[in-house]
């Protein structure tokens, strides 16, 4: 690998997890101690959220402060969390299931935080989202920012899919967790974030709950496309938070998992210094 006298361009795949994807912000923080921004980003589901707020000029120590004001009180989240109920009974039972809407889950938690344009972002940003019925990756980086990162996130079952230009999409996810490809050609080092986890079982429960099975069934798949990517490509530098017992929902956990993904700022810094040096000797 060889770069012309310039800075190395830095591409940025955040990728998705539910809760574990707040494990993000260590990696984001890590860039801002080196001084040392993204070139470009791209982003699934939680890591959609968390890249667009950075593209949008958020700091990791901001991003750190604002997800701990969120879900640092309980009544709090309940009272956002009552906004978002059904206006109508009949909803409640439409689908059997009640399903959030993840354009209005994002206004009323982080939609205040972030431009309405892409176009207005400090850094290009490229989200992914699922086309349903297409069965294919659709790829987000113009026009609206909220639509896209709310069709990035709608996680089947918990959210309703999102309708946009004649299509049904769904969690992007489902066709790329980790979405490292593609920066490659725009960039000279990509670092990917890993945070999809795994199937947690209960404690004192033999019994696997329909959310566990479904979230659970989401992660295997995830980790199996993730796998197979890997095996034809691999970004310079893959990070993944240690493995422990956060579920997707576990949003109200959130300082123990920033907590617990704290050693990825210090690892993210000594890795990517470590092959810019190497590539300095070599240059």
């Amino acid at each position: 690998m060889a770069f012309p006298s310039e800075p190395p361009k830095i591409g940025l795949a955040l990728g998705g997890g539910g809760a574990r994807g707040l494990a993000h912000i260590p990696v984001l923080e890590a860039l801002d101690d080196l001084g040392m921004k993204p070139a470009r980003i791209a982003g699934t589901s939680i890591g959609a959220i968390m890249g667009a707020a950075y593209a949008s000029g958020l700091s990791g120590e901001q991003l750190r402060t604002i997800v701990l004001d969120l879900f640092s009180d309980r009544n709090s989240v309940l009272s956002r969390l009552w906004k978002l109920r059904p206006k109508r009974f009949a909803d409640v039972f439409r689908s059997g299931i009640v399903q959030f809407d993840p354009e209005r889950v994002l206004e009323v938690f982080i939609a205040g935080y972030l431009p309405e344009m892409f176009e207005d972002l400090e850094i290009p940003l490229r989200l992914i989202a699922t086309d349903f019925y297409g069965c294919r990756e659709i790829d987000f980086e113009s026009g609206p920012l909220l639509p896209a990162i709310a069709a990035s996130i709608a996680v089947p079952a918990l959210f309703r899919p999102v309708r946009f230009e004649g299509r049904h999409l769904i969690d992007g996810g489902v066709v790329n967790p980790l979405p490292f490809d593609g920066l490659r050609g725009h960039c000279d080092i990509i670092i990917a974030v890993d945070v999809v986890g795994a199937p947690v079982p209960r404690e004192k429960s033999e019994d696997i709950r329909m959310l566990d099975s479904l979230f659970g069934s989401s992660q295997i798949l995830m980790q199996t496309i993730t796998s197979q990517k890997l095996k034809q490509d691999q970004p310079d530098i893959l990070i993944r938070p240690p493995h422990d017992s956060i579920r997707v929902l576990d949003f109200m956990k959130a300082e123990q998992i920033l907590n617990s993904a704290e050693s990825l700022r210090e690892l993210t810094k000594v890795k990517l210094t470590n092959l810019l040096e190497g590539v300095m000797e070599k240059t």
